[in-house]
């Protein structure tokens, strides 16, 4: 069996290949950044992720390999980025195409490919299949085709990876065993071979429950704020019922999965979803809620300036420094849409100056500001919450408790 070739080394696939290689597996990571392979190769990571520098120790004894050149073997896992089409919400699957293209040049006798990026139901029988056979290789035979998606999130992908449950669907019950131990070597949960279509449409629907019953809550958040009702306290009653858990609200939704793959389901199938639609406009519209808040907000206390006006938090979740279609960047760019320049950001987990007005440190974010907006529940202000006592806030999060006057979401 030949050195395993994972292909992409962003968010999923340098924590996928650390952990093959801390167990055993024979790897070569591979990416197009010449950067980003060069820092790996100096031993260091390219962001912050809880746990996964000891699995990169792990790894570099295990001699672990990165280079921007696809290696030549016959086992490949590609966990490329799969972005969608804004008009069409159709998946765009020109990475991965690109990414089986050149695999196709070097790959020996027999190899077995590996999809691990999420991808829309169907991807591969459109993409990747006519590729193999326009190639004149046999699927099957020449070629095995596999999709194993992943099912992790930042912050936690160490622990992730070992006690998620795994989906693996292959053309072929044997292939499916033989890709299933590969990620046995690590993952101590079950581990479920099927078909790939299903394994397809498994990833999107997982993602799109979740985003589904963020929007609930975020609708409940609308219809409260128009009565005067406080939500947090509404879901805390409802969910005293023993089959009712409503998820909390929050300013929008982002990452790369849950705000992205819902999409695919519209694009795919536009005449039968309604409701999958109906969520992700709700959660798209989220920030732009949030927007009139602040308005709102500073009309209340006379503060007619936007410089007085500071936004903590520029990633989509807590505590990790991935600002993938975060909630706030979708707030930025409704702010440039009217022209207002002028306030303050400041992200803890974000150590590269983005913005011109981004702070790189909480004092100089809060000095001359008076309203807060609390966008990302990092530990920094969870924990500090005397720091705003002598501001307004605005807490999105509902997490704020001290402060000379709280808004909540």
């Amino acid at each position: 069996m030949g050195k395993l070739n994972i292909i992409g080394l962003g968010y999923i696939g340098l924590p996928t290949s650390l952990m093959f290689a801390a167990n055993g597996i024979d790897v070569v990571g591979t990416d197009l950044n010449t950067k980003l392979v060069e820092t790996l190769n100096q031993g260091k990571l390219t962001f912050e992720e809880d746990g996964l520098e000891e699995v990169f120790e792990l790894a570099k004894k295990n001699e672990i390999k990165f280079r921007n050149e696809y290696e030549i073997t016959n086992r490949y896992i590609i966990t490329v980025p799969t972005p969608y089409v804004s008009e069409t919400k159709k998946i765009d699957a020109k990475y991965v195409i690109a990414a089986v293209k050149q695999v196709l040049e070097v790959c020996e006798p027999s190899t077995i490919l590996v999809i691990e990026s999420t991808i829309a139901p169907g991807t591969i029988d459109k993409f990747v299949r006519p590729i193999i056979e326009e190639k004149g290789l046999k699927i099957g035979e020449d070629i095995h085709l596999v999709h194993a998606p992943e099912r992790i999130i930042p912050g936690k992908m160490v622990q992730e990876l070992r006690n998620n449950s795994r989906t693996i669907g292959a053309d072929s019950n044997v292939i499916g065993e033989e890709v299933k131990s590969w990620y046995k070597s690590f993952c101590q949960n079950e581990i479920v071979v099927t078909n790939i279509k299903t394994a397809e449409m498994s990833k999107v629907v997982e993602n799109t429950f979740r985003d589904i019953n963020i929007a609930f809550a975020n609708e409940l958040t609308k219809m409260c704020s128009r009565e005067g009702m406080d939500v947090y306290e509404l879901i805390r009653i409802a969910n005293k019922h023993p089959r009712v858990n409503i998820l909390q609200p929050g300013p929008g939704v982002g990452g790369h999965c849950i705000s992205v793959d819902p999409w695919f389901l519209v694009g795919d199938y536009p005449d039968i979803v309604n409701v999958v639609r109906g969520a992700r406009e709700v959660n798209d519209g989220m920030p732009k809620f949030v927007f009139d808040k602040i308005h709102k907000i500073m009309r209340e206390n006379s503060i007619k300036d936007f410089s007085k006006v500071g936004l903590y938090g520029l990633t989509y979740k807590e505590n990790v420094d991935d600002m993938r279609e975060s909630p706030t960047l979708q707030l930025l760019n409704i702010f440039d849409k009217y022209n207002i320049d002028s306030f303050k950001i400041y992200d803890p987990m974000v150590k590269e100056k983005k913005f011109a007005n981004q702070s790189m440190n909480i004092d100089d974010f809060l000095s001359d500001i008076e309203l807060v907006v609390i966008l990302v529940a990092h530990n920094e202000i969870r924990e500090n919450q005397q720091l705003l006592k002598n501001k307004i806030v605005y807490d999105t999060r509902n997490i704020i408790e001290h402060g000379n006057e709280i808004y909540k979401l």
